[in-house]
């Protein structure tokens, strides 16, 4: 099985939580980390992502160290369109 991993880069401008973690994750820039096979049997080459993980800084106490959390494509985008929902309101109120 052929499997590739992209990584990108999304930003949050607010807090914000994931699903089935505790806390708020601060505001600030975040590596997003996508492994895909390659699915077989087609006439032409498609992948199928198998995992999501978001690349975590520590902060505080955990200030120095990473981590990977694995997260879901689906709430990775509900978390941004809530940030991108809270700063839209924000410049509306002003």
């Amino acid at each position: 099985m052929t499997m590739r991993s992209t990584r990108s880069t999304v930003t949050f401008a607010h807090p914000f939580t994931l699903p089935g973690y505790a806390g708020d994750l601060p505001a600030g820039d975040y590596e997003v980390l996508a492994e895909e096979e390659l699915l077989q049997g087609l006439s032409f080459e498609a992948y199928r992502r198998t995992s999501t993980f978001l690349m975590v800084r520590g902060f505080g106490a955990r200030a120095g160290r990473s981590e990977m959390r694995p997260t879901t494509e689906n709430d990775l985008q509900e978390a941004l369109s809530r940030d991108a929902a809270i700063t839209s309101r924000t410049q509306t109120e002003h």
